[in-house]
């Protein structure tokens, strides 16, 4: 069992979040976004600050649909810098934004977040990395790991011991499917 699993059992905040979300396959374009928001969001803070604050999140980033957060201008950055229910870092509040407005873009060829993520699966974490700092903001190593691990595509949110991982095989996710089918994340990408 994973350290996470061991923490978030029983937990109010966590062990909702590990028991139905964690490592949990997402196709989901808002879903994916707010993962990836919450995940910058956290950077230097605790997991547990940004569950509490959740909701407030999705209110404020207007339910992280990417099309409607890439609209956003000097008002909702002002609104954002001032809303005490998010984390009030002008950095993050402004690559949100950025990147919701580079994910409207990749619909163009890719027809959604997760069809641009399925294009490039599976990768090596160190190669995902190189990609998310390429077409992302405020997306290094440690938040690029925890936003794949919890999104399904890398493998390890769940020890075998932990009751949730077998839910999350039943779902097939991302990295189940590339083991399955011999694919190892051995592709490279042009950096």
């Amino acid at each position: 069992m994973s350290v996470y699993c061991r923490i978030a059992s029983g937990h109010p905040f966590h062990g909702p979040y590990h028991d139905r979300e964690y490592g949990f396959p997402v196709k989901d374009e808002a879903a994916l976004f707010e993962r990836l928001a919450l995940e910058m969001n956290q950077a230097g803070l605790s997991w547990l600050t940004i569950l509490k604050k959740r909701e407030r999140f999705r209110e404020a980033f207007r339910g992280f649909d990417p099309a409607r957060v890439a609209r956003f201008g000097a008002r909702d950055r002002a609104r954002l810098l001032a809303d005490e229910g998010i984390i009030r870092n002008r950095a993050k509040i402004d690559a949100v934004i950025e990147n919701a407005r580079r994910l409207v873009a990749l619909r163009r060829d890719y027809g959604s977040f997760a069809g641009w993520l399925e294009a490039h699966h599976p990768l090596p974490k160190k190669d995902w990395v190189k990609l998310f700092r390429r077409e992302f903001r405020f997306t290094g190593g440690e938040i690029t790991g925890s936003f794949l691990l919890s999104t399904g595509y890398l493998p390890g949110a769940h020890g075998r011991g932990c009751p949730v991982f077998a839910r999350i095989m039943k779902r097939n996710p991302p990295w189940a499917r590339a083991s399955a089918r011999g694919r190892t994340p051995s592709r490279r990408i042009r950096v």
